[in-house]
């Protein structure tokens, strides 16, 4: 799986440290998020999220700009989110002003990447 992700940037995302990004999941992101298909927290779970559909999961309340974004959540667009969700996504409900650093969202990427159903 983590070769895959490589493919699909052309950037060495598979160098990012799964163990780092789970740190980074538990401080950033899991006071919103749960890594449970069946538990919903303020924000969607990220259970197997890198591959999904932005707005899939049919146990979410998700905004109308998530629902119509049309995104594939792959290293690339996750990137892209992470470092500034209004911009990639306007009007998406969450509030969380983006992580700065480069290397901390590679590590979380390549983290979530390991996180599946």
């Amino acid at each position: 799986m983590m070769a895959m992700l490589v493919g699909w940037t052309g950037a060495a995302w598979a160098d990012g440290d799964p163990a780092a990004g789970k740190t980074v999941f538990e401080g950033e992101c899991a006071p919103c998020h749960s890594l449970d298909k069946a538990t919903q927290l303020a924000g969607p779970s990220l259970i197997g999220v890198v591959g999904r559909k932005s707005g899939a999961l049919d146990e979410y309340d998700y905004s109308m700009a998530m629902l119509g974004a049309d995104k594939t959540w792959d290293a690339g667009t996750l990137d892209a989110y992470l470092t500034n969700p209004q911009a990639i996504v306007p009007g998406t409900k969450m509030p969380y002003p983006g992580l700065a650093s480069a290397v901390a969202r590679q590590n979380l990427i390549t983290y979530l990447a390991t996180v599946h159903e």
